[in-house]
């Protein structure tokens, strides 16, 4: 039976996780918690751990990652590959998962992905199918060429209404990874998306965010700050 049928259909609760280290839920372990591949280099490793007392059951997919119109998209692939999809872990054991690409057309720029480690009950004979996915972790994939042009990300806010959106299009290759985000305006008012995690602009792609409550006359009568922290150090921008 393909196991993956007996996953629901949910809201994507992916982590967006980005760094060196581990991504831990519940008794499966995942490490690292990103993987980068430099032209020629055409396949990574991650390492599963079960840190329970009990058998569990795993399964690997890859999806490819894109931005649309200002939001995530995942959709499925046949360029990049985990081997093996499906594996059953026994306690305090690691187990290594290869992501390998495939295909056969060379890298441009750097192409973005998503595997989705989806931890499943040990038994198979669950009464109710709905319910079978426990755990789910999402871990970034990047593949890039040889040259790469470097983040090149313009900033803008945008209404709908009361709703102000930050908004980023990146015309450079490289993703951009946005944490502790904030914006300040003229009067000195400030807008926190919290300290951690943000999201990514990915490269050649635009992304948005909501900004939490704010004074309904933010931004008004001059210029808004803009400070992160990113994968490529502090950032601040001003956005006009």
């Amino acid at each position: 039976m393909n196991a993956y049928r007996l996953i629901p259909k949910l809201a994507l609760a992916a982590m967006l996780l980005a760094g060196a280290g581990a991504a831990s839920a519940g008794q499966l372990t995942v490490e690292p918690i990103l993987l980068e591949m430099n032209a020629p280099s055409a396949a990574g490793v991650l390492k599963l751990r079960n840190d329970a007392d009990v058998d569990v059951i795993a399964q690997t997919r890859v999806l490819r990652w894109t931005q649309v119109d200002g939001a995530e998209k995942l959709e499925p692939t046949t360029d990049v590959v985990s081997s093996p999809p499906e594996v059953s872990l026994a306690p305090k054991v690691d187990y290594i998962v290869r992501v390998v690409r495939v295909s056969k057309q060379p890298v441009r720029g750097e192409e973005s992905y998503r595997v989705l480690v989806d931890q499943l009950p040990s038994s198979p004979r669950v009464s109710n199918p709905t319910v079978r996915l426990l755990i789910r972790q999402s871990i970034p994939v990047f593949f890039r060429a040889q040259q790469v042009s470097a983040a090149d990300v313009s900033w803008s806010l945008s209404r709908k209404g009361e709703i102000l959106f930050l908004n980023a299009a990146n015309a450079g290759d490289e993703r951009l990874r946005l944490a502790s985000l904030r914006l300040q305006d003229a009067s000195g008012t400030t807008i926190s998306f919290g300290n951690g995690l943000v999201g990514y602009v990915l490269g050649h792609s635009s992304m948005r965010w909501q900004a939490p409550r704010h004074p309904r006359d933010f931004g008004v009568g001059g210029p808004v700050t803009l400070a992160a922290a990113t994968n490529k150090g502090a950032l601040k921008a001003v956005i006009k």
